[in-house]
């Protein structure tokens, strides 16, 4: 079967570029509707996760498998779900993971313990994991070159940064005016109408029978993953210098390390590092990774705060995310899609991550008193502007160039980057706060005379720990920014066509 981007040689024997699909743009919607689901159901069960805690049960130090199980699985076996994507197609895969998914979903909207929650997001994030990257790759063999590709991934960019911010929204909604089971159950529909629009709109070649599955490197790379997330998640509970913590960050690290070592001696690797070699595609995902950390902090600290020190609804936190989503999805789409075809991405990355580290470095001023308009709001719609202008050409340049045949593994390490960032951000930032507030009120609680003044000091000592752990967040962007200067050297794709042809001149 001949390769989709390209048609079979013309007289010439010269091969013709293939016309558009007509319909690639439904296919887009089809895609990106799987990646929201995908990204939203990382956060769409936070905002409902009390609810789900009185239901079933859960203690205090358990709940939090409601969210690590699903992350865990996801960013773990994200580069096995690329290869898989690789050997039997990316149509097939991505069929089969908008399948499992919604079969997951149903079973985890039906729990009637918190064994039977915790399993089912874990199942959700293996088919997660499969689903990922079959999506990013369908789209880079549907858009492979032009104008059309920067638009197309200006969109995908957009859901992929917004995504988290509309679950936040959208598990508010549910969880009020319903039930926190729909917040699971919401996925069915959506995934049995991705697979009816994928059957119909999406075309791929067959998978290459030739590609094998790296099982050594896949128990090594995911293992080393899942112990460092695990390890970070631990961190809040047990302290860093615990056995437990340093033992699985330890243990990650070596793992991680060897995995490395084992890919140059095997056969079929996962991870080719051919692939991560490439100093664009290595800068980008690196971007990607400390965006992410940065983010995903932010929408932890944010949803504690409006809730718990302004005292708003569900909705009402959800509805707060909004402006900040709709710039990261109309800066995506209308100013980075349109620029990245002039200007080198590097020169939107940067500055993009050094709007976004502004936004944060702003929201460390915020108190017990301070209003959503004037002290919340300008922050996170520099975050929106900076995310907006980041995402798309990160993902743009990280799967450009790829041979069809590593372009499933190489859309699973863009989102692994994503993902891992995410969990990182997490675990490491709420540890810094957690940590930062139980200092600050150890030396101030015990000389509180009323229990209206300790609820104050509480409450001062909870926003200290966000301000703190949002001031590291606001330095990571910033690493982030100079990182993505320095690493990220393509050229836009006007001067590339430009040599290129040039090139090509007698």
């Amino acid at each position: 079967m001949s390769d989709p981007a390209i048609s079979p040689p013309g007289p010439s024997g010269a091969p013709e570029a293939s016309a558009p699909d007509p319909h690639r743009w439904w296919g887009l919607a089809v895609i990106a509707t799987a990646q929201l689901m995908v990204v939203l159901d990382a956060t769409i069960v936070n905002i409902a996760l009390p609810s789900a805690q009185r239901d079933l049960g859960l203690t205090d130090a358990n709940r939090q498998w409601v969210i690590t199980a699903y992350t865990l699985a996801f960013g773990g076996l994200l580069l096995l779900g690329g290869r898989i994507a690789d050997l039997v197609g990316r149509k097939r895969t991505f069929v089969i993971g908008l399948i499992g998914f919604a079969a997951a979903s149903a079973i985890g909207g039906a729990a009637f313990n918190g064994s039977m929650l915790f399993g089912a997001r874990a199942l959700q994030g293996v088919f997660a994991a499969i689903l990922a990257p079959s999506a990013l790759s369908l789209l880079t063999t549907t858009f492979s070159d032009g104008r059309d590709r920067a638009k197309a991934f200006g969109i995908y960019g957009a859901i992929a940064g917004s995504g988290a911010a509309i679950g936040l929204l959208l598990g508010g909604i549910l969880t009020e005016y319903l039930d926190w089971r729909w917040c699971l159950y919401v996925n069915v529909p959506i995934a049995v109408l991705a697979v009816f629009g994928a059957s119909a709109l999406l075309h791929d070649r067959a998978g290459h029978r030739e590609v094998t599955l790296d099982i050594p490197g896949v128990i090594l790379g995911c293992g080393g993953l899942v112990a460092i997330v695990y390890g970070l998640s631990e961190a809040q509970a047990h302290g860093w210098s615990s056995r437990l913590v340093l033992g699985l960050l330890i243990g990650g690290v070596v793992l991680l390390a060897v995995f490395t070592w084992w890919q140059t001696r095997a056969e079929r690797p996962l991870l080719p590092l051919h692939i991560i070699r490439n100093r664009d595609r290595g800068g980008s995902m690196l971007t990607m990774c400390l965006a992410m950390i940065g983010l995903f902090g932010l929408f932890l600290f944010m949803t504690y705060y409006l809730q718990t020190i302004l005292g708003y609804s569900p909705i009402r936190s959800g509805l707060a995310f909004l402006p900040m989503s709709a710039l990261i999805i109309l800066t995506s789409t209308q100013v980075a899609a349109r620029l990245l075809h002039r200007v080198p991405p590097r020169l939107l990355m940067g500055p993009g991550l050094l709007i976004g580290a502004c936004g944060m470095f702003s929201l460390t001023f915020i108190g017990t008193h301070s209003s959503y308009v004037t002290h919340v709001l300008p922050g996170t719609l520099l975050i929106g502007v900076g995310m907006g202008l980041t995402f798309m050409p990160v993902m743009a340049t990280a799967t450009a160039g790829v041979a069809q045949r590593d372009s499933g593994v190489t859309s699973a390490s863009v989102n692994t980057a994503q993902q891992i960032g995410g969990s990182i951000g997490t675990a490491l930032l709420n540890t810094i706060a957690t940590t930062t507030t139980a200092n600050w009120l150890a030396g101030r609680l015990p000389g509180a005379t009323s229990k209206l003044e300790k609820a104050q000091l509480v409450k001062s000592g909870v926003v200290h720990g966000f301000t703190v752990a949002t001031g590291w967040a606001a330095l990571i962007m910033l690493v982030g920014a100079v990182l993505a200067v320095l690493l990220v050297s393509a050229h836009s794709p006007r001067r590339s066509e430009a040599a290129a042809a040039e090139a090509l001149t007698p």
